[in-house]
């Protein structure tokens, strides 16, 4: 049997195989100093020349962003792991049910483990990465070099060891620890976006600057939408300028894709619910009286303040048989179109004709408006005559860059939630739900690799409640440990997922407790998992690294502390298989056997299985089956595994670990 890799994928080598199907004479191969292992290489001297039509001699200077570390970056964001995420049903809710995700741990491992399974899948990404405030990042991958060798590289202190640089909080080191620690996880979070997704990252001013730089490097400057500027409220600044706004940085996956199938973004204006809920009081004290529910309705919007959302849609004011309407220009675009005779439906004489004409050559389809109640005439025939404009038809806008939301709102919702003030800063889930509208819906996906306190989990249901749709979250959040003296840690929460985790609970319960759609399925759970050493036994392959006790443990290649679930889930991993299927176990012969989404998969993991047990996994026909490579009860039977099945059910793909 052909046994699975156990590994995440090696982009580097897909890379590197990329470039051979274009330029064959520029790859060769080479054996890799740490494992000893043949690998394909570049022959970069020869793919310059294969890109250039004189001859190159040396580098030439070209327009990039570079800093020390970025060569680190691309090669930890290409190489492969040796990770699993392991299944916590404790921590969970709802694990058996749900299509949510929660991954606990270093998001580069989580993203590089979850390439396989969700390539191309995603559809929203939104992230609030750390902001660079001069500290150590506590995303410190495995690569960063100690801040002496950082120095002399960046040339801010001289290899014996002086200072070349005063003032070192301001100096661009740190821009460049932010730059290599951001860099390798947009370079994965963009293979996971569909070719209609788009990425939305949250910064400040202090590398607005570089995130468009290394954006533009990973995701295509033709694919840059906008930079939205969220104007949060003033603030007690001792700067220069009190900065009150942050910014949200957008890219689509391709946008030439966008333009070619037509899509738009588009999400609903503010205030429409109280404007409708208005309408249907009018309604219901006026019956028919259409005349007084457009003078309450005037009246209402009168009494509004001029910060209420509902104001800037005063014009639609106006009430008839179909709801509200504005009366909006009935003439024709530009001047110069049809003058002809149109009658006052009262008075029968002609009503005044636009001075730029009627906005439809045809009398005929004009007089089919009049007769269908669709356009609004004055009280006589001395006024221009309008279309009627209905609000229902025009619930939705292309977004602004621009948005007003106090920031201080989000942090007095999150404290009434979770009863104290466990976050600082979180982000507004009202914001990022009108982001997740006017972009997603049915059932996309919508991952965020820095949780924090998991609001992009509680916006995407919110938006579900509202809209009935049935998105699925992925939340990754580092295991970061809260600090003794916050609210969060006397609450009793010992670490950041842990709060994340709670927050999701309690959201979902609000939310359900509200008004919910019909057609939403009601899914507020998540299953949770976490990012782990292999499940695999550490076993070297070079015979100078070999000694005795390794032949011992390689009896059995699998860690003693871990579980069939554990298995199961480095399995879906490996295969790509998505991560929230329903999962069925069944006894069998004695044995538990795993069954995942039905018959797409088959899992044993006992040892001591018989030739009886594969004959009856192979007649259930699933489309893939694995076995424990040491867990057939005999060497005879572990050979004839392959057989029975291309005898019995000849479509299914066998494997062992």
């Amino acid at each position: 049997m052909e046994k699975l890799k156990m590994h995440s994928p090696d982009l580097s080598q897909e890379n590197i195989a990329k470039i051979r199907d274009l330029f064959p004479g520029c790859v060769t191969e080479a054996r890799d100093e740490a494992t000893g292992q043949l690998r394909l290489a570049v022959d970069f001297d020869q793919l310059r020349q294969e890109l250039s039509d004189h001859i190159v001699e040396g580098p030439h200077e070209r327009y990039r962003l570079d800093w020390p570390g970025k060569r680190e970056a691309l090669a930890v964001a290409n190489a492969p792991i040796n990770k699993a995420l392991r299944p916590v049903p404790d921590e969970s809710f709802q694990f058996e049910a749900t299509k949510n995700l929660f991954i606990e741990g270093d998001n580069l491992e989580a993203l590089k483990l979850i390439q396989d399974t969700y390539l191309g899948q995603i559809k929203l990404i939104y992230v609030d990465p750390p902001y660079n405030t001069g500290k150590d990042f506590i995303y410190r991958d495995s690569f960063a070099a100690d801040q002496n060798t950082h120095e002399i590289a960046s040339g801010e202190r001289s290899e014996e060891g002086a200072r070349l640089v005063s003032n070192p909080e301001g100096n661009g080191r740190f821009h460049s620890n932010w730059l290599t620690m951001i860099a390798p996880r947009l370079r994965l979070a963009k293979n996971l976006l569909k070719l209609d997704g788009a990425i939305f990252v949250s910064c400040d001013e202090g590398e607005q600057p570089r995130l468009r730089l290394i954006m533009d490097e990973i995701f295509g400057q033709s694919n840059f939408v906008a930079d939205m500027v969220w104007a949060a409220g003033r603030k007690n600044d001792s700067r220069l300028v009190s900065v009150s706004h942050e910014y949200i940085v957008c890219y689509a996956r391709d946008s030439e894709y966008l333009r070619e199938n037509g899509v738009t973004w588009r999400q609903r204006k503010k205030g429409l619910d109280e404007i409708y809920a208005q309408y249907e009081r009018l309604k219901r004290q006026h019956g028919n009286n259409f005349k007084a529910m457009t003078e309450g309705m005037k009246d209402w919007y009168r009494s509004l303040a001029d910060s209420h959302p509902s104001k800037s849609h005063k014009h639609y004011a106006h009430v008839d048989g179909r709801g509200i309407y504005f009366p909006d220009n009935i003439s024709w675009p530009g001047g110069g179109g049809p003058k002809y005779e149109v009658l006052h439906p009262s008075t029968k004489r002609p009503v005044k004709v636009p001075s730029r004409g009627w906005m439809t050559s045809d009398p005929k389809r004009m007089q089919e408006w009049i007769d269908d109640d669709r356009v609004h005439f004055g009280d006589d025939e001395n006024s221009v005559p309008c279309i009627k404009s209905y609000l229902k038809d025009k619930e939705v806008q292309t977004p602004y860059s621009v948005f007003y939301q106090d920031g201080r709102a989000a942090s007095k919702r999150l404290r009434a939630l979770m009863g104290g003030d466990l976050f600082d800063f979180p982000k507004d889930e009202l914001v990022l739900q009108e982001v997740i509208e006017m972009m997603t819906d049915n059932s996309d996906i919508i991952l965020d690799f820095f949780a924090g306190s998991s609001t992009t989990a509680h916006s995407v249901m919110l938006q579900n409640a509202k809209d009935g749709a049935n998105r699925k979250f992925i939340m990754v959040q580092l295991n970061e440990a809260t600090a003794e003296d916050s609210e969060a840690y006397k609450a009793g929460f010992k670490t950041i997922p842990e709060v994340s985790r709670e927050r999701i609970r309690r959201a979902g319960k609000q939310v359900l407790d509200g008004e919910c759609h019909v057609k939403w399925n009601r899914d507020v759970g998540f299953r949770v998992l976490k990012v782990d050493t292999s499940n695999m036994q550490d076993v070297y392959y070079r015979p100078d690294q070999v000694d005795q006790r390794d032949l011992l443990t390689a009896v059995d290649n699998i860690k003693p502390d871990r579980t069939p679930e554990d298995l199961l889930f480095q399995v879906l991993v490996d295969w790509g298989v998505d991560l929230t299927l329903q999962i069925r176990r069944k006894t069998i012969h004695g044995k538990t056997v795993f069954f995942v989404d039905g018959n797409a998969l088959a899992a044993c993991f006992e040892t001591g299985v018989t030739e009886e047990l594969v004959k009856e996994l192979a007649g259930r026909e699933p489309l893939r089956v694995v076995f424990r490579d040491n867990g057939f009860v005999s060497d005879a039977v572990k050979i004839n595994v392959e057989q029975v099945f291309r005898q019995v059910s000849p479509g299914t793909d066998v494997k062992s670990i």
